[in-house]
Formats: C-alpha cells, structure tokens, sequence
C-alpha cells in the first residue's frame, strides 16, 4: 500500500515520485490530467491516479488510503488546489509537505531587470499588453488563456505554447486560437529552440511566470534577450515555507522509517576537452581523467583520438547530449562504475557542449538525485592553435561563430582589426569569401586552418579569394585580419555620392539623418521603409544594428535593383526588399513598431490606416515637399489619433564653385513630419519617464 501520497503538478512533483520509488518507498502520485499520467513514468512502487479533485474527494481519498503523509507537488500558481490539498490534510491528521518549486530567479530578474515587466497576476499582465507592440508568446500554459483570448486585439497576435494533451488543445479551440498560432510542445525549452520559436514567429512580447529553473525560466530570459524583446513576468503568488526536495525527502524518510539504503559512493565525472584531436596536445590532467577512467563517453571522432589512453577494460559510449549522457550516468551508478569522463573537442569553455553537460549533471545534484564530483578540465582551443602556427596574438580578437548560427562577419571585419571564427565547413569559408569581396573588403588578410593539429593539417594565408581554392570538407578554423579597420562608427551619416542611385530619387543625407532621429528606432525594432527609392534610409538603418528588421517596400523595377545592391555594397543582411505597393504588400509582413513614408502614390491615408491596424502605437516619420501633403497629416489628426507630432521644415543650401568664388545654391525645403499612432485619444502626448525609452 502507497505510503506518501503526491499531488503532482510540475517537473519537481516526478522527480519526487522517482526518488521515492528509488529508495523503495511505495507512493500514489495524483495528477490531473491524461497528459500527466503519461510525462510520469510508471515504475515499481509507484501508483498513478488521474483525474481533477475537489477538496471532498481529496479528503475522501485520504481517509480510505494508508498513507503516512501528503505532498503537495503542485504548480505554485496552483493557489486554489494548494488551500484544497491543505484543508483536507488537515480534517484527515495527516503531515502535509510542500515541495516549494525553487524559483531562484532572483539572480536573472536582478541582471535582466531592464527588459523584464513584472505584473502582480494575469489581469495586470493583459492590461500592458494591450499597450505593447508585436506578437505575443505566451508560455503560461492553457488554465489563464480565456483572460487573453477574450480581447480580439490580444488574440489576434497571440502565440501560445501549450502541453499537447486533448485538454489544452480542447481550451485553444474553445477561446478561438487559430490552429497556426497553437504551439503545442513539451518541455524542456533550451535557450536556442525559444530563440528559434521567437525568429519564426516574429514575437515582440514574451509572457511568462515567475517559473524558475524547472520551467525553463532563465532559457526564456536568456532568449529574449538574444533577440532584443522585452519580457512580462508574472510573480510567483507562492509565499515562503515550501520545502526543497532535499528537505521533504528527509522527512519522509524520517516518517517511514527508512533511509536510502546503502550510502552509494559519489560519482566521478569529469569533463575534459581534448584539444585539436592529437593526443599530444592533451594537458596532463586531461589525460589522467581519460587513463583512469571505467567509462568515456564522447562523439565517435573523439573515442577514436583519445583511444588509445583509455583503459582496454573501460566502457566506451557514443555520447555527448544531456539527454543521451544522464540515463547512461545512472546506469554505470547502479552497475558500480564511479569514475567516467567525458570527451568535448577543443576547449571547454570556447562553444563547447560541455556547458550544457555541466549544467545538466548539477541540476541533478540539486534535487538529490544524483550525487557526483564534476570536474572540467580544459583543454586547447582552436583559437589558440591556430594563432600560434600563425604566429598571431588572439587576445585582441572578436570570437564569431557561424557554426549552427548566424553572424554578420562582414560587419565584424569592417569594425575589428583581427576576427576569429569558428565555421560548419568549406562552405560556410567560401560563402565567407565572397560577402567579403562583394562588400569592398577583398585586401583583407585571412590565415585558414584545416583538420588541425591532424596529419592532414594546412594552413593557407592570403586574401578572401583563397577561400574559392578549398576543395576538401572537414574541421577549418580562420583568423580575418584588417589593419585599416577603424572601429565601430558610432554616428550615422552615410554621405550621398556613397550610394548608387541611377535615375531614382534619393532622400538627401540631412533630410535623411534628422528623419532616422526622429524615429527613434531601437535595436529589436521592425522598421518598413516604405517608397523606399535608392534604399538610402533603409540601408543608413539597417547599419544602425544588426538586430534591426528593416523592409524596404518599392514597386519599381530598378528601384529594388538599386537597394538590393546599395545593401550588398553595405553588407547589411538584416534589410529584405519588398517588391510591391503600399498598403497591398504590407498585409504579408511582421508588425512594425516603426515606419519611414518616403513616397505614398497619393495612398497616404491608405498607408497610415494599414499600418494603424497591424499596430496601433507605431511611429511615422514621412518627408514631404508640398503644403498639401502636410494640410493631409493635419486632417488625419483626429481620425487617426495622431499625438506627439513633430512638423520640421529644413532648407538645405549648399556651397558651389562659380569660378574664383563660392556660392550657395539652396535645395527644396522639405518638411519632416513625425507622429506616434495612438489608441490614447487625441493629443494625449506620450513622454518617455526615461532616457533609454526615447
């Protein structure tokens, strides 16, 4: 008969259950739903009980039981099951245990405390989205999803990430989530998998609860912060008193009489990074972890190159992924074998998987499940074998990969005077190549490893042309050096005759800098640049930050030609070109947060009317040149609830030689006009509280 009954809600409430069951200690573990029953492995000494409860029959349940005690495992935000689960062990006499869900989110709100709204409740966290821009990920789960749905304005940009059970699915269906906008997954979320459902699709706002390691909390964060949006954090309702798993399994202990049987001895585990491949180059240390070892695990190529120290009795396992490694670290515990290493190329904390292993195996540790000495031993990293063959300092270098990810390397090359980088392949050396020559920078210096410190091991040296001469796949490594590089510029200010224009109007370059001003554009912003003519705006935007999303809208032919190319020689790849006329091609595209009206076809209601409805607190900056184009914007005013307008006329003259003298020679004055879009009403100007929001 089960002796400790779990009310099982999240991660922690499974772990407990596996514990228990560890130290042959029987359990029921209750859990809601169908979903739940399948996430909790059925093992023995467990009993698993499905179906929602009301405090009647949770008392009922347990006066009928054996049980010596109950642990509430459920999800913090669970307040109302919790005051159930509490009342009924308190009628019934028996010990009730919460097992406190550690948020340890302190540290991660702390440092990202910019970018992070924290709301008290779900009410509170509707309300500032109806204020925020973009797209919405919600990661609460489907129990609060009535509160966002019931506002056709949230709903229509709301993304929502749901267990995929029948019941979660049932509740997206019933508040009219459309099917595209269902993300139906089970956890654990990585950091790069949040990233990727971000990017694909275009979120703005990231919702989560106060969640802490277990719901991937710090992933969510460390995600949003990598693609630049802001995050709203519900507070965890939960009040201090819980218990951690440490704690509750001691208790229970103490109440069934028992301890976890024979004291296993901890695991040895180390994680060692062998270098290039070539066993001379391991540290002493390194291959003493390999050499004394009963198990190695590691990536097929890496077996092979630490082959032979490892011991001719020592289990070899092709292994490197948490997922992979942590059933066959259990394993080896109960089979006896307490000493395992575990092999990551190059060095361990240069893009190494040896994080993640890390991270993975002190979890572990935390919940009491595993109980293990890890120790990292390092090893040489590309980086540095390849600077020393090149007789090259690297301490000065900035670390790109392309390995798996993107990077703008041709803007690093232009800003940094050494550039290392870690690549996929020959391809991903002769793409490299030819961006750089295409973008003016073919003087460049390039020092090329390949399959290093092997016995196939070159090392080319010249210029982004020698990438075309690689003709064999495997390991490269390169060093991009440009001496004449100066740095990030830090103004903007791309000067006229720099761009190809053709017969095509161009924005003059004064016009265009006072206009990017007053946009106030912000690193995650999606910007339409729209009659977007040679491209002059949308390429001086583009350059501002790579993590800008700029679309230049143009209908014609060798206008899009021009700002295909002004952004080729520009070599920003953040800038795609939409072929096409406002407002029809814009239905297509993500939310903007602001836009450039650079010419409208007389569409200029149109236009603004478009933008209002995929976001209705975008800024517009527009030039005009006639008194009727800016009669237009001052009509549109209480339609459009225009506020924080700015109308600037600037009257450009420029000096011209006319034989031995200089005269000034004026151009068109031309009205700069910039506004917010509001749903506050008219006039109700939006100051910014702080610098930084401008």
């Amino acid at each position: 008969m089960a002796e400790i009954l779990i009310f099982s809600g999240t991660t922690e409430g499974r772990e407990l259950a596996e514990a228990l069951c560890a130290r042959q200690i029987d359990c029921m573990a209750s859990v809601a739903t169908e979903y739940g029953r399948e996430v909790m492995r059925q093992q023995e000494h467990l009993v698993i009980r499905e179906g929602r409860m009301g405090e009647p029959e949770m008392e009922e349940l347990m006066r009928t039981g054996t049980f010596l005690a109950v642990v509430d495992a459920t999800h913090p935000y669970a307040v109302e099951v919790t005051e159930h689960i509490k009342e009924s062990a308190k009628k019934t006499n028996l010990p009730y245990l919460r097992l406190s869900r550690s948020t340890a989110a302190e540290r991660e709100i702390a440092e990202h405390e910019w970018m992070i709204h924290t709301v008290a409740d779900t009410q509170e966290c509707v309300e500032l989205l109806s204020k925020l821009p973009g797209n919405i990920l919600l990661t609460t789960g489907s129990k609060e999803l009535h509160a966002y749905a019931a506002r056709e304005e949230i709903r229509k940009r709301l993304f929502v990430r749901v267990l995929p059970g029948v019941e979660s699915i049932e509740i997206c269906h019933r508040e009219q989530i459309p099917g595209k906008q269902i993300i139906a997954m089970q956890g654990p979320f990585g950091t790069e998998l949040n990233e990727a459902l971000i990017r694909q699709y275009d979120i703005g706002v990231l919702v989560t609860k106060e969640s802490g390691q277990a719901g991937g909390f710090p992933e969510k964060i460390r995600a949003a912060e990598h693609t630049k949006i802001p995050v709203v954090m519900i507070q965890n309702p939960e009040q201090a008193g819980g218990m951690s798993m440490e704690k509750v399994l001691s208790e229970i202990e103490t109440l069934c009489g028992k301890k976890s049987g024979t004291k296993r001895q901890p695991l040895q585990i180390s994680l060692v990074g062998i270098g290039m491949g070539n066993g001379k180059l391991l540290t002493g240390e390194a291959g003493e972890a390999i050499a004394q070892a009963e198990a190695v695990c590691g990536a097929k190529r890496l077996l092979a190159a630490a082959d032979t120290l490892i011991a001719p009795d020592a289990e070899k396992r092709e292994a490197y992924l948490p997922a992979d490694l942590l059933p066959y670290i259990y394993s080896c515990r109960e089979r006896k074998i307490g000493r395992i290493a575990i092999l990551f190329s190059g060095d361990t904390g240069f893009y190494s998987g040896a994080e993640a292993v890390y991270k993975a195996l002190q979890e572990e540790v935390r919940l009491g499940k595993l109980q293990a000495g890890i120790t990292i031993c390092p090893g040489i990293s590309s980086l540095s074998y390849l600077a020393a063959r090149a007789g090259k300092s690297w301490q000065d270098a900035k670390i790109v990969s392309t390995h798996g990810r993107e990077a703008d390397v041709t803007a690093c090359v232009r800003r940094e005077k050494k550039v290392f980088l870690i690549v996929s392949g020959r391809s991903d050396l002769i793409r490299i190549g030819e961006e750089l020559e295409a973008a003016g920078l073919s003087g460049v210096e390039l020092t090329i490893g390949y399959q290093l410190s092997y016995r196939e091991e070159r090392i080319w040296h010249g210029t982004p042309e020698v990438c075309r001469t690689l003709k064999d796949d495997g390991l490269y490594a390169c060093l991009i050096e440009n001496p004449g590089a100066q740095g990030e510029t830090l103004t903007p200010g791309v000067p006229d005759r720099w761009f190809v224009r053709g017969r095509v109007p161009m924005t003059k370059e004064e016009i265009r800098w006072l206009s990017l001003c007053r946009l106030g554009l912000k690193s995650q912003s999606v910007f339409y640049d729209i009659g977007s003519g040679t491209g002059s705006i949308a390429v001086e935007a583009a350059l501002r930050s790579k993590q800008l999303r700029v679309y230049a809208v143009e209908h014609g032919e060798e206008a899009c030609g021009l700002i295909a190319e002004n952004a080729s020689r520009a070599g920003v790849k953040n800038l795609v070109v939409v072929k096409g006329e406002a407002p029809e091609c814009l239905g297509e595209l993500p939310v903007p947060t602001h836009a450039f009206i650079g010419g409208s076809g007389g569409r200029l209601r149109e236009i603004l009317l478009a933008l209002r409805e995929k976001n209705s607190n975008v800024r517009v900056v527009l030039n005009a040149v006639s008194l009727e184009t800016v009669a237009e914007v001052v009509a549109l005013r209480k339609e459009l609830l225009i506020c924080e307008e700015e109308i600037t006329q600037i009257a450009v003259s420029r000096a011209k030689k006319a034989g031995s003298h200089h005269l000034m020679q004026a151009e068109n004055p031309i009205y700069v006009i910039s506004f917010s879009l509001s749903e506050n009403g008219e006039g109700e100007e939006q100051k910014p509280d702080r610098l930084e929001e401008r």
